[in-house]
């Protein structure tokens, strides 16, 4: 995206740990004016690479507080970057309908909420670019993650139909779909409890510990940084692009290519279901 010879202006969702904060530390080294959200920005009092404002994608009046702020000081609002999230697991039947419904909002109506927002301002400037982070994961109904493979699913269909509506305006819309990085998702995702005597307890306690080993090996979220740049350094960015390790990519490839019994028993392989 071509930017204007005053430093682009970022707004960073979620961008007080893991992917947004190495996401806006690497912008901000690059010279864009970055800000990220955080829903309590006084738990971060020492924060110092970009400020934080106080905004939490289910409350619809904070979301449209800090656009608020943001226009004052610049009058202008050029990237937005969805990608304030939340993990949940366990067996589909098993999570309770609430917390379906909270990830969802995080995950999925909260990312919409915050680009109804910027979008009034990103038309009156002619231009804008949104980046929703999604995941891999959004792209096959993974067992004990099916509720949030289908919020990030969601948002991926959801980016393919609105791009489309807004580019008329010179506002491009992208997804960026990370595999596992070393952030520290895991503490904040919801689990189900293992229930005992629950015909899921021993398959789920096994991808409970699996999956949080995978994070626990995932790659540096600088390359997640270097990968948003380059997209927003890109004039026509692509609809859909991947960021990770080369099986978890292959894994998308893999689906489009193999029956699909085939490719859900490879699944079931590789989590030991039986």
């Amino acid at each position: 995206m071509k930017q204007d010879q005053k430093p682009s202006v970022v707004l960073i969702t979620g961008g007080s740990s893991g992917i947004g904060k190495s996401i806006g530390t690497f912008l901000a080294a690059k010279g864009f004016t970055v800000y990220g959200t955080s829903r309590n920005p006084s738990k971060f009092e020492n924060f110092e690479p970009f400020p934080l404002l106080q905004l939490d994608v289910a409350d619809t009046y904070s979301i449209e507080a800090a656009v608020a702020i943001i226009e004052k000081q610049h009058g202008r609002l050029d990237i937005l970057i969805n990608n304030a999230g939340a993990g949940i697991m366990g067996a589909v039947e098993e999570v309770p309908n609430d917390e379906i419904l909270k990830n969802f909002t995080t995950n999925y109506f909260g990312p919409i909420e915050v680009t109804k927002a910027v979008l009034p301002l990103m038309r009156k400037q002619k231009q804008g670019l949104i980046i929703n982070i999604t995941s891999i994961a959004g792209y096959m109904g993974l067992p004990y993650r099916g509720i949030y493979s289908a919020s990030k699913a969601a948002l991926e269909i959801t980016t393919e139909a609105w791009r489309m509506e807004l580019k008329p305006f010179n506002i491009e819309m992208t997804n960026v779909a990370p595999g596992d990085f070393a952030t520290n998702i895991a503490a904040g995702r919801y689990h189900a409890p293992v229930r005992k005597g629950s015909p899921y307890a021993t398959s789920y306690q096994n991808i409970l510990s699996l999956i949080d080993n995978h994070v626990d090996d995932g790659n540096d979220p600088q390359e997640m940084a270097k990968a948003v740049y380059k997209i927003i350094q890109t004039k026509k960015p692509k609809i859909h692009y991947k960021v990770g390790q080369f099986m978890q990519k292959f894994s998308i490839v893999l689906k489009r290519i193999l029956p699909d019994k085939v490719y859900e028993r490879l699944l079931m392989n590789h989590y030991k279901i039986k």
